[in-house]
């Protein structure tokens, strides 16, 4: 079996590498500056300790002439490392400022690259998301770590050729007693790693347990079910998993430092009796003392800083690691190689054999699905629930590719065209669709950011929705925010914490549905139950405009509410994951199936007279 601890030294290395290179790029000047400032507070101490030495030299000399000199050099270098302390701190805070900025937009920039859903469908992308998160937060740490080291090592040495001045054994086994040290430490911050990675998933649920508790969507269902105490035990049952993990691993740590502390106490007074002693007998000066002990000191507590600052760099590569991966993955859907154009659609778009299932342990979703989309053609996508509708929607936009089989778009396979191509011809209104807390503008705008400058256009999408009148009666129009958990924007008058609005369920609807009415230009309309938070009459009225949109253009609808395809141009019913029955209204309840059955049942919500097939 071939040894791993190569191939993981070369990743933390190429970590390494990229996190310089971020925090360099970042703040070139900074760095420079932030490296001087490091450089004057490592040679300060062994400097102090040397005209301290000559102080108390020429104090037992009663050499008077020199001793302004001398206290004037340590009243300067003081005050240089006091002015390079200072500066040294805003150097610092600026580099994590301006690396952080360029670590989170090169992390966030891969997770837009992601042009399909499974990996957001993933527990362990997931927890390595986080952890890339929070080491893109302050990448800066890595360069101020190398640098603490570096200035520790500066000082060791100063301090180590002082020491070797006054008794060279005696600085051999300082240096020895660290070494103990860093290795443990190695050893405990390969710990801490693991141990981050093994509690993600406990911290993930203990977020997402406080979000629910703290957020505005879920209040009503908490107060109204008590929630209140079952999710706040849930919360407070991860993070005890959590704590008892750092808790472990913080006791081991205690005791290692300890038994540090102590070994360094004895060398320390080991030294400091040699030293006291050998003063007694003449043979070290009082200044070869203070030097002696100051070296001492210095060294040891350099070593430590050293050894601390090195075994937490080694931790932020550890975690550095993550936003490396991520943004090193490659794609998650195959890419094109020659990368056709996709043409305008004409003919039509074909499902050939489509088999599909999310991964090899998951059942068949669908299995073996031929269907044809005709150019210019409605077609309803109708079924129970769980029999394929919503994953084929899914399939159409390439938010995965089929399992087995093939979906082409005028004979060109889906797979060979860039996804972004793709979803620049589609038109859509998901079920879920997204309310973002962004002006009532920018909510219809995101369906086509183009469109974003023209107001007259994002009126005239409202206007097709139905919803413009709604909106312009908000307390700034379109510029209102449409959220509480933000205040409005203070360019737009008096802002205060209550200045943002909530829409009705079917006021988001519709505003949804402007958004697709921004895309009314688009080969293909995807329609997912467009229509499901509205009352009958607006449901009846946003039909006519959606039939509207539709008329001339390819169009695929789900719903569940089958009054609201009987004009669909063909009928698809699904079930368990194939095309049960396909054709018109009247042909498909001629036939007696399926979807008669379930027309048949859907009526009876509204009429007493209607007999139940079966």
């Amino acid at each position: 079996m071939s040894d791993g601890r190569p191939q993981a030294a070369r990743g933390l290395a190429r970590c390494a590498g990229r996190a310089a290179a971020t925090v360099w790029r970042s703040a070139p000047v900074h760095v420079l500056g932030y490296l001087a400032v490091t450089l004057v507070g490592a040679a300060t101490p062994i400097a102090v300790a040397w005209l301290t030495r000559a102080v108390l030299d020429g104090v037992a000399a009663r050499r008077t002439g020199a001793l302004l000199a001398l206290a004037v050099a340590i009243a300067v270098v003081t005050t240089v490392a006091a002015a390079a302390a200072h500066a040294g701190h805003y150097l610092r805070a600026e580099v994590d400022r301006r690396a952080a900025l360029r670590a989170k937009d090169e992390l966030f920039a891969a997770v837009s690259r992601v042009t399909g859903l499974a990996r957001f469908e993933s527990p362990a992308f997931l927890d390595r998301l986080r952890l890339a998160q929070q080491s893109a937060s302050n990448p800066g740490r890595l360069v101020d770590t190398a640098l603490t080291a570096a200035r520790g090592t500066v000082t060791v040495a100063g301090f180590v050729g002082s020491l070797a001045l006054v008794n060279s054994a005696f600085t051999v086994l300082v240096l020895l007693s660290a070494l103990p040290g860093l290795l443990i430490e190695l050893r405990m911050s390969r710990q801490r790693a693991a141990m981050l990675w093994r509690i993600g998933p406990a911290e993930r649920r203990e977020i997402f347990y406080a979000q629910l508790m703290s957020t505005a969507d879920a209040a009503k269902e908490i107060r109204l079910f008590d929630l209140g105490a079952f999710l706040r035990l849930r919360m407070l049952a991860e993070l005890r998993t959590v704590n008892a993990a750092r808790r472990r691993l913080d006791r081991r740590e205690l005791a290692v430092q300890a038994g540090l502390a102590g070994a360094a106490a004895v060398v320390a007074g080991a030294g400091l009796v040699w030293a006291i002693l050998a003063a007694g007998q003449g043979r070290l000066s009082v200044g070869d003392v203070s030097m002696f002990v100051a070296a001492v000191a210095g060294v040891q507590a350099a070593l430590s800083g050293t050894v601390a600052a090195g075994v937490m760099a080694y931790e932020h590569l550890l975690t550095f690691h993550h936003h490396v991966a991520i943004v090193d993955d490659g794609p998650d859907l195959p890419a094109p190689g020659a990368r056709p154009a996709l043409p305008p659609l004409r003919r039509g778009i074909e499902l050939r054999d489509v088999w599909f299932r999310y991964s090899p342990d998951h059942p068949w979703i669908l299995r073996g699905v031929n269907l044809f989309i005709p150019n210019g053609h409605t077609v309803a996508l109708v079924g129970r629930n769980g029999t394929g509708k919503s994953t084929l929607v899914k399939l159409l936009c390439r938010f995965y590719d089929p399992t087995r089989g093939a979906i082409l778009w005028d004979g060109v396979d889906l797979r060979d065209v860039p996804p972004e191509a793709l979803r620049a011809r589609i038109g859509a209104v998901f079920q879920d669709f997204v309310a973002y807390e962004l002006t009532a503008a920018d909510n219809i705008a995101v369906g086509d950011l183009g469109a974003a400058p023209d107001q007259e256009r994002i009126e005239r999408a409202a206007r097709d929705a139905g919803v413009h009148d709604a909106l312009a009666a908000l307390p700034y129009g379109y510029r209102t925010l449409l959220s509480r958990g933000f205040a409005q924007d203070p360019d737009d008058g008096e802002s205060d914490a209550d200045s943002g609005v909530l829409l009705s369920g079917g006021q988001w609807q519709r505003l949804a549905l402007a958004r697709a009415f921004l895309r009314r230009d688009r080969d293909l309309m995807i329609l997912d139950e467009p229509s499901s938070g509205l009352d009958p009459e607006a449901e009846y009225e946003v039909h006519g405009r959606l039939a509207t949109l539709r008329s001339g253009r390819t169009s695929v609808v789900i719903t569940h509410r089958l009054g609201a395809v009987r004009s669909a141009d063909r009928i698809v019913v699904l079930a368990g994951g194939v095309v049960a029955e396909e054709g018109t209204h009247a042909g498909l309840l001629a036939g007696g199936g399926t979807y008669a059955e379930l027309f048949a049942r859907q009526a009876t919500g509204y009429r007493d007279d209607v007999e139940v097939p079966g």
